[in-house]
């Protein structure tokens, strides 16, 4: 995971065509613009998660093949 640090009004570019823009910072929010082609599809994590398991129900039990994999949250009582 690549990560970067960005003040407001700054963007990081993707590939050729799609940018993601620091729009506003207010307390522990972060605004996000984000521009790219019509063809590509955007949406929060959570979302993508949805999209996944409603093109594939099986995707929900990680048989599908190319399916969204978020990773397992960390307990943090482990680094204690």
């Amino acid at each position: 995971m690549l990560v970067l640090s960005r003040k407001e009004g700054e963007s990081v570019r993707v590939g050729k065509d799609i940018w993601v823009t620091v729009l506003e910072i207010r307390g522990n929010k972060i605004r996000l613009g984000i521009e790219a082609p019509d063809d590509q599809q955007i949406a929060r994590g959570e979302l993508a998660e949805r999209w996944t398991i409603a093109e594939d129900p099986q995707a929900a039990e990680g048989d599908a093949a190319g399916a969204l994999s978020l990773p397992e949250p960390l307990d943090v009582a482990e680094f204690v």
